[in-house]
């Protein structure tokens, strides 16, 4: 039993197709295609690619009523839940719904008043279709920055609850927050400031990230803080290039902090002067190898025969390097030698073994 457990807040949950966000389920992981949404077969294919790559829902952009009508379609050729993501106009949110959608990204404040307010509540909630409610540091009332001085987690938050009280006036609650900038104190700071204010499920992220380098540390701090601090209910690491990349990036911050234990985990030493194969190419070439693998196991790839099963033993299997050959371990017990360049090939035995 892992005594690491993070307590997490108790927020509402919120029910996205067959996935449901908050209520203690298990994190969920989101990404967004890049896509053209109106063509199908290129969204169609994304989304699939997602999903196999652990993605649990995913967002698409609805900039016009074209993309709206194609939600049917695409629902058609897919699996897992869909949210459409639109902007200040109301009628592609009900076109949306009418066409199948789980869920929709909107804020009620940029749709035209309390008619469209109500129009897309009442059809959300006939048809049992969230909300999310997502507030960026870039996009909050000229009013809230005035207020403020400029964007802070204050106004992200004043600004939320806003938005939260135009649904609610019509008896919709099915909602989630976002809170999301580009700097990670800001960031941290909403989501601790919204999260001591309501019960409502919490979607964390990072916007306008970054490249995969620089985006997938800042997300990681970002939402590893909070996550540390039971803060959360699903999880979107916003990166500049594919979307995949995305959803690995999540996927090794809830390994990371014990919150997902599907999939393979490999754990691997940084090598030193001891180190006396080439650990970086067989750890990389390990690494590739396992990606589809649907097991549960931590994988050890480490350089020094002398200390790696011991510094390794929790690890299920492992390989341990010396001069020109290699240790292949289980729990910390060696079970045999064999060549460098045979090393992957035997670990991968051994792994199809377990």
């Amino acid at each position: 039993m892992n005594k690491y457990v993070i307590p997490r807040k108790n927020t509402k949950a919120v029910k996205v197709g067959n996935v449901v966000i908050g209520g203690g389920a298990p994190i969920s992981i989101q990404s967004m295609t890049n896509t053209d949404t109106r063509d199908v077969n290129a969204t169609v294919s994304q989304i699939k690619e997602l999903e196999q790559a652990g993605c649990d829902i995913v967002r698409i952009a609805i900039p016009d009523m074209e993309a709206a009508r194609a939600v049917a379609r695409i629902k058609k050729e897919t699996k897992i839940p869909l949210v459409a993501d639109i902007h200040f106009d109301y009628r592609l949110a009900l076109e949306c719904m009418e066409r199948g959608i789980d869920k929709i990204r909107i804020n009620p404040g940029n749709i035209g008043g309390d008619g469209p307010v109500r129009e897309v509540a009442r059809l959300a909630k006939q048809r049992n279709i969230p909300i999310r409610i997502g507030v960026n540091s870039g996009s909050i009332e000229k009013e809230l920055l005035i207020k403020y001085g400029g964007p802070t987690p204050e106004a992200m938050v004043e600004s939320a609850l806003y938005h939260v009280s135009l649904l609610e006036k019509h008896d919709f609650n099915d909602i989630v927050l976002s809170l999301k900038a580009s700097s990670v104190p800001m960031m941290i700071e909403a989501y601790r400031l919204i999260s001591q204010k309501t019960n409502y499920p919490l979607h964390l992220g990072v916007t306008e990230a970054g490249t995969y380098w620089s985006g997938a540390i800042k997300s990681s701090i970002g939402i590893g803080t909070l996550l540390m601090e039971g803060i959360g209910d699903t999880i979107r690491v916003s990166l500049t290039g594919s979307p995949v990349e995305e959803v690995k990036t999540a996927i090794q911050i809830l390994k990371s902090l014990g919150l997902r234990e599907k999939g393979v985990e490999i754990i691997s030493c940084p090598t030193c002067g001891r180190c006396g194969i080439d650990l970086v190419g067989i750890a990389n070439e390990i690494e590739k190898r396992v990606s589809n693998v649907d097991k549960n196991i931590k994988i050890a790839v480490m350089g020094c025969a002398v200390n790696g099963p011991g510094e390794a033993r929790e690890a299920d299997v492992g390989i341990a390097g010396g001069n020109g050959v290699g240790l292949i371990f289980r729990k910390g017990e060696i079970i045999k030698k064999v060549p460098e360049q045979e090393l992957v090939e035997a670990l991968m035995r051994e792994i199809e073994s377990i």
